[in-house]
């Protein structure tokens, strides 16, 4: 079946097309005071290290990992954005298939 596979490829997004929906994800969050203190609460990251965190591999699949857990916060994103809800599980798939291969 090549074209059900062809459809298969077409639906993934590359490495940097999943970081950059992480970051808008992430910048989706900080712009709703709300929105940042919950993810930061239940992530267990202090405010004043988020940028330090940032640079840790597991980061940002924990961003897009907290965003693909509540419907309503990752409708109401995918709508802002002007994106597909079902990219952000994509997203993370890609990026959390690479992060760990990193040591």
């Amino acid at each position: 079946m090549p074209g059900q596979m062809t459809r298969q490829i077409n639906r993934q997004i590359s490495r940097q097309a999943a970081e950059a929906l992480a970051v808008e994800a992430l910048g989706f969050l900080a712009a709703d005071e709300e929105r940042l203190s919950r993810f930061l609460a239940l992530s267990g990251i202090d405010p004043a290290n988020i940028r330090e965190a940032a640079a840790d591999p597991g980061f940002f699949p924990s961003v897009l990992e907290y965003l693909a857990s509540d419907e309503q916060l990752l409708l109401v994103f995918a709508s802002n954005a002007g994106r597909d809800p079902g990219d952000v599980n994509k997203a993370l798939i890609q990026i959390s298939s690479h992060s760990s291969d990193i040591p």
